[in-house]
């Protein structure tokens, strides 16, 4: 089982910037053969597909709300995802969610490992 742990959310103005992070424990030599994504969800909405990042390759896919103004990245040494949001809208308020499954295509669906979430919000 792959344990995820996101940080870095918070409050921010809109057209500010914010890092989140998902750090992973996992087996030594095997985080970088996870696809990685990330997912939000805000009040009374369904999990939706933010971005993801491929095991291998770096193949990205970003939802098109977020196209532009949002990055994924990972380090592999470190064990950890990364979100970097910039120009930040008041609709990007949610609870982000950091997803994993093992080698796969940069999928929006069907991942197996979630993290808890961290909470962002984005104030008028």
């Amino acid at each position: 089982q792959v344990q995820l742990a996101e940080s870095g959310g918070g409050l921010v103005q809109a057209g500010g910037s914010l890092r989140l992070s998902c750090a992973a424990s996992v087996g030594t030599n095997t985080f970088s053969r996870y696809t990685m994504a990330w997912f939000r969800q805000s009040p009374g909405k369904e999990r939706e597909f933010v971005t993801a990042i491929r095991w291998s390759g770096g193949i990205t896919y970003y939802a098109d709300s977020v196209k532009g103004r949002f990055t994924i990245s990972r380090d592999n040494a470190k064990y950890t995802v990364y979100l970097q949001m910039n120009s930040l809208k008041f609709e990007d308020t949610a609870v982000y969610y950091c997803a994993a499954r093992w080698r796969v295509e940069v999928t929006t669906t069907s991942y197996d490992y979630w993290g808890q979430g961290t909470q962002v919000t984005v104030s008028l």
